[in-house]
């Protein structure tokens, strides 16, 4: 059975630790999804010129641009070096999927699904090889229990097993959004609607963070 695993590791070992360093309260969320090469990231928690300035003098990126923004978080690609590619590398070799990824106060949590149990635990020792310290956080396999646990409805639950059971997830994608939705018997539109409803309630849950009551019962819906 699928299992998912949640990791907690030190930017300084992984990514933007430099940038951490130079704008402390910096935050860092993965974008879904994660192009060929370089990774969607929404940054926030200091002005653009800050985070920019951050960005450049950080040793693990190579290279960034921005995608788009508001008044106070921006969406950059940004292109990392080889040590942080390989990281990311890893997980895919020890067939896992990244979930999430966010980071705040220089710590990275990051939450990564697994065909079954054994591969969570090749990757903590994959890490260890490459002089990264993670912490697991968490380890729980991936059902009906689970999802009534932290919140996600039967449908959120059923498009996040099909994604998975389908390889959505995998990096290249075995099915497109349009094959998934037909194999659901929904539209496109619907299925976008309803993984981004799961994935906001997966964070939300699992990072601890409030939304308000009106905001709760539209992701539930």
């Amino acid at each position: 059975m699928a299992t998912i695993a949640e990791f907690r590791l030190s930017a300084d070992d992984s990514a933007l630790g430099a940038a951490f360093d130079d704008a402390p309260s910096l935050t860092c969320e993965m974008e879904q999804v994660i192009a060929a090469n370089d990774l969607g990231m929404w940054l926030s928690g200091a002005d653009r010129s800050t985070i920019e300035a951050a960005l450049e003098s950080d040793p693990s990126v190579d290279g960034y641009s921005e995608v788009t923004g508001d008044d106070d978080r921006w969406l950059y690609n940004i292109e990392f070096g080889d040590e942080v590619t390989e990281l990311f590398s890893l997980v895919v070799e020890e067939g896992g999927t990244l979930l999430t990824a966010s980071a705040a106060n220089g710590m990275w949590t990051v939450r990564i699904r697994f065909e079954d149990r054994e591969d969570a635990s090749h990757i903590y020792d994959r890490l260890k090889e490459h002089d990264v310290h993670a912490d697991l956080l968490r380890l729980h396999e991936l059902s009906t229990d689970t999802a009534d646990e932290i919140g996600l409805t039967p449908e959120q639950y059923e498009a996040l097993t099909a994604a998975v059971n389908h390889g959505y997830f995998e990096i290249p994608r075995d099915a497109s959004m349009e094959e998934l939705a037909d194999e659901l018997d929904i539209s496109h539109q619907a299925l976008s609607e309803r993984l981004r409803r799961a994935y906001r309630t997966l964070v939300t849950t699992e990072l601890d963070i409030e939304v308000d009551g009106d905001e709760q019962f539209l992701e539930n819906d």
